[in-house]
């Protein structure tokens, strides 16, 4: 299917269960690959992302079944068998990035690479990282950019790590995930041979020494340089890192510190939340087509910062309500539904950031969205994109390094054909002006396997034509 005609829409209503969050989906299985014991997940997100993510895994050696959303992951204990392997991870951030920290660490060589736009997005900054613990990675093609190849090398911690926090959380994520893997001045012998170090005779010893190490308090302290941008996601994985025995200590968001040379244990079940970047979709349907619009998997309780793109729409106008697992959203009932433009800071909430870009359609005023420089390194340059599919809608918009501007025109352009850039958030968010009044075409729909393959045919149950 190359494109698909939404539209246009009267009315939104109805109750949607949340897939699993892609974030916290990747994250759980590669916890639970490094782990001591098994692990079983549940309601795991079903999509391109974890598939290549569980590929890449099975390739080394984890060993893992799969029956619809539940997945249960036998732990490798803290090293990957296999020291050799090619492995091909699409488009996902949340598989590149952590799995190239913890295969530096594992004394084997590896090929990491992915689709073309896998290797325009950077990855210098978490090489650089890696570096300073010893980590023989070169890059293939480009400097700072995937493919890579990664050797065994000689790994040392003999002081703090540097890294940035401005281009992506996702660097500080793959460092702090990794770092529980490693001794405080560990021989490259010791590298090599950690998965040998695994055998039945030696497991008491090996036991005895991560108990030992634990107790000492050894940690490695990552030092984070420039603003860390979506803190949210980094509070994620210290919460989930928790949740398998490693406890990561922080003096704001400038500092860490990190266990050495300990194991991850097995919570033995854990689920996974509901995705709030895909709530976003249908919260806003409910703001601009009436609803009530309830989604079910997230709310007060959730450890995702996109839940509070609840109170961006909350601060436009909408009528919000908000319980522990879930979010109701109702339209306002004055002016023709028309929401109010908003300014926002958006480094909290980057991914449902794009949606608040396309509610800005239907509001009063210039919406100005602050603070999203992350948005050029993700699966497209989302600034640039966004600026020009809302331009063939008629808005007025200003783009800036890391800002957009968007000032809604007098009606909409009917019948646009929205390029999506493979991007499957390109695609959800520009679903939601079929709900405007007027029709849309979304090209390449099927970009929303990468983290949501059913995602129309939910989104069309929710709405309503309007009347001829």
């Amino acid at each position: 299917m190359d494109h698909l005609d939404l539209g246009p829409f009267s009315h939104a209503e109805g109750t949607i269960q949340l897939p699993g969050s892609k974030s916290i989906s990747n994250r759980l299985l590669l916890l639970a690959a490094l782990a001591e014991g098994e692990t079983t997940i549940s309601n795991l997100l079903n999509s391109d992302d974890t598939r290549v993510m569980l590929e890449a895994l099975g390739k080394l050696g984890v060993k893992y079944t799969r029956e619809g959303d539940v997945c249960i992951v036998t732990g490798t204990r803290g090293a990957f068998r296999a020291q050799r392997a090619d492995l091909f991870l699409g488009n996902a951030g949340t598989a590149v990035r952590p799995l190239t920290a913890a295969l530096a660490f594992n004394g084997g060589d590896y090929r990491v690479h992915g689709v073309p736009r896998m290797h325009e997005r950077p990855i210098g900054d978490l090489v650089d990282g890696l570096r300073q613990l010893g980590a023989r990675i070169d890059y293939e093609t480009n400097e700072g950019y995937p493919p890579l190849r990664i050797r065994p090398a000689d790994i040392a911690v003999d002081g703090p790590i540097s890294i940035r926090g401005d281009v992506s959380s996702q660097f500080l994520t793959s460092l702090l995930m990794a770092l529980p893997l490693v001794r405080l001045k560990r021989s490259a012998a010791e590298g090599a041979t950690q998965a040998a170090a695994r055998l039945p005779e030696a497991e008491a010893t090996a036991d005895a020494a991560a108990a030992a190490r634990a107790s000492s308090g050894e940690r490695v302290v990552i030092e984070v340089e420039g603003e860390l941008i979506s803190k949210p996601y980094v509070d994620i994985t210290m919460q989930l890192m928790e949740q398998f025995g490693v406890e990561v200590e922080r003096d704001g968001w400038r500092c860490f510190r990190v266990p050495a040379g300990v194991r991850y244990q097995s919570p033995g079940s854990i689920a996974v939340e509901g995705d709030a970047s895909s709530a976003s979709y249908f919260l806003a349907a409910g703001a601009l087509g009436g609803g009530p619009v309830r989604v079910v998997g997230v709310g007060r309780e959730s450890i995702q910062g996109d839940v509070a793109f609840a109170e961006a729409l909350g601060r436009m106008g909408a009528n919000v309500a908000m319980g522990d697992d879930w979010i109701e959203v109702r339209g306002i009932g004055h002016d023709h539904g028309r929401l109010e433009a908003i300014d926002i800071d958006c480094n909290l909430i980057p991914d449902a950031a794009m949606t608040i870009a396309v509610v800005a359609l239907n509001a009063r005023g210039t919406t100005l969205l602050r603070n999203i420089g992350s948005w050029r390194v993700k699966e497209t340059d989302r600034i640039a994109a966004m600026a020009t599919e809302l331009r063939k809608l008629g808005a007025i918009v200003d783009e800036g390094p890391d800002y957009l501007a968007i000032r809604p025109p007098s009606a909409l352009t009917p019948h646009a054909a929205i390029d999506t850039y493979d991007d499957h958030r390109m695609a959800m968010c520009f679903s939601l002006v079929s709900l405007l009044g007027v029709p849309v075409r979304i090209n390449d729909p099927l970009c929303v396997t990468k983290t949501f393959p059913d995602y129309f045919d939910r989104f069309k149950k929710l709405v309503a034509p309007a009347a001829p």
